[in-house]
């Protein structure tokens, strides 16, 4: 039987990844039945799960007001927009916040965020809240 080799995912670091609560994030095992991945670089504020890879990256500047789709998960707001093969959910009203991308073979990328809650809601908010 041959096995397929994957290669790391390569993450682009956030502008904030340095902040202590994203350098030192407690990332989930799993999400949704998908293990964790290496990720390159090796680095504490991201995260990968699953082939295609999920990805987290924490560290992003807070978003400001939009009209763009906010839900809330587990008690943590997110904004989801669509991607070309998938969906992205920032946090919302977080400070640094977290970007969630999801191929689309995983459906709906709120589906996924439960997983997530822990290391959400270890960021510090800010006020900002779904309406």
């Amino acid at each position: 039987m041959l096995s397929a080799c994957s290669r790391a995912p390569e993450v682009a670091l956030a502008p904030q990844a340095s902040a202590p609560v994203c350098a030192s994030a407690v990332w989930p095992a799993d999400v949704s039945g998908h293990a964790r991945v290496p990720t390159r670089p090796d680095d504490g504020s991201v995260a990968a799960w699953g082939d295609p890879a999920i990805i987290a990256r924490c560290g992003l500047d807070p978003l400001g007001p939009t009209t763009e789709d906010c839900v809330t998960v587990d008690g943590v707001d997110w904004v989801v927009r669509p991607l070309t093969d998938g969906s992205a959910a920032t946090t919302y009203g977080r400070d640094p916040a977290i970007e969630v991308l999801a191929p689309a073979a995983y459906g709906a990328v709120p589906l996924l965020l439960p997983a997530l809650t822990g290391v959400a809601r270890s960021l510090p908010t800010n006020g900002r809240h779904c309406s």
